[in-house]
């Protein structure tokens, strides 16, 4: 089973804990000998699915979104990023150089087109900008991809 991760960044302390406990959960049903995690391992729910994944067991593939992507991410994040990418079965890159919202948005039509489902960690609000989490949902919808919502009852992004 081939299943993706996208998600908002720079949650809330409180809705991180709940977030990281449901992605470990998630993943636990799977045979980890079939489970494949595709992520863009961006700070957030990106890793901490990536995270899980590799901890149940399964394997990852990363899609890197641009060449200069890793350098846009906090700088806290930059060892997990590298830990995660050195664990990844296979790299998925886009080609593209700049890591701007368009090039964002072309590494998660790239995950879409990899997986079976999509877990989305979404408020169900409108995306923020584009290539934002709802504008990956809508995506995924659009192309047939299972996708399961996974948000915390009561959870705010601010």
């Amino acid at each position: 089973m081939r299943v993706g991760i996208t998600g908002h960044r720079d949650l809330p302390k409180y809705v991180e804990d709940q977030v990281r406990a449901a992605l470990r959960a998630e993943v636990e049903p799977y045979d980890p000998r079939e489970l494949v995690g595709v992520s863009c391992i961006a700070d957030g729910p990106d890793a901490w699915f990536a995270q899980s994944v590799l901890a149940h067991g399964g394997r990852i593939e990363v899609v890197i979104p641009a060449a200069a992507y890793r350098d846009g991410l906090p700088a806290e994040h930059h060892a997990d990023y590298d830990a995660l990418l050195s664990a990844a079965a296979e790299v998925h890159p886009t080609g593209l150089e700049e890591s701007t919202s368009e090039a964002h948005m072309a590494g998660s039509e790239i995950l879409v087109g990899l997986v079976d489902e999509l877990i989305a960690v979404w408020d169900g609000q409108s995306a923020r900008g584009y290539g934002g989490t709802a504008d990956v949902v809508a995506y995924a919808r659009r192309n047939g991809v299972l996708v399961r919502v996974l948000w915390p009852e009561g959870a705010t992004r601010d």
